[in-house]
């Protein structure tokens, strides 16, 4: 009997998230084990700095998204995650870095919790939208002659799985006024309706599991009030 893969993951991580769409995409079965907290035991045992996404296939552990997603890619090629263009294939692997590199760093929880204990309440969350509002601003412009019904034409790619979990927390979690941002705000609603998309942005910490309350992801409270 095959062995399934195990994906060590939370529901509000958006690194998790973007792996856990690609299994989707590419049918791949594996079992979901949510951590309750940054540097679980258990997860350290696989991944020793403790974060989210590690992904266990067989002998096999890799940690970190973008790793996770290109050894995806590799052994399974079913679906991929690329497009051939060698124009399309750099936007994506564009897209991936802005998200990775120039918004997600800021707007990590821990970060905007430390902010938070520096600045006054009503300072944290427009401290975190002007931070994610740089990195849309250049995702616009990037985006704006290469779109189709999804990032990079008819097809979802590597650059849709970075920006699904990214404009999910933009608009949800940041409250951030997409107007200014037309390209972006279509590809949001755009994913809202795509099943194998939506299926894990919808998926939130349930009360009463031992995980992490919730109100810990809203960054629109103190840190007393979360």
């Amino acid at each position: 009997m095959e062995e399934v893969m195990k994906l060590y993951s939370h529901p509000m991580s958006s690194c998790s998230r973007r792996v856990r769409i690609a299994l989707n995409l590419k049918g791949l079965k594996y079992e979901c084990i949510i951590m309750t907290s940054v540097g679980d035991p258990e997860l350290l045992k696989v991944n020793p700095i403790g974060f989210v996404p590690a992904l266990v296939d067989g002998a096999i552990v890799v940690a970190d998204s973008y790793a996770i997603l290109l050894y995806l890619e590799e052994k399974y090629p079913q679906y991929p995650l690329l497009p051939q263009d060698i124009v399309k294939k750099s936007i994506n692997y564009q897209v991936a870095s802005i998200v990775s590199s120039s918004i997600q760093p800021l707007q990590n929880t821990t970060l905007v919790h430390y902010i938070g204990e520096l600045v006054s309440p009503d300072e944290k969350l427009p401290w975190a939208q002007y931070h994610i509002r740089k990195g849309l601003v250049a995702l616009e412009k990037l985006l704006v002659n290469h779109v189709g019904k999804y990032a990079t034409g008819d097809e979802i790619y590597l650059a849709d799985l970075y920006l699904a979990p990214q404009l999910d927390n933009a608009i949800n979690r940041f409250k951030l006024d997409m107007t200014e941002f037309p390209v972006l705000l279509k590809l949001h609603n755009i994913y809202s309706q795509t099943p194998s998309i939506q299926q894990i942005l919808a998926e939130t910490v349930q009360p009463n599991t031992g995980g992490p309350d919730k109100s810990f992801f809203d960054f629109t409270k103190s840190k007393e009030e979360a």
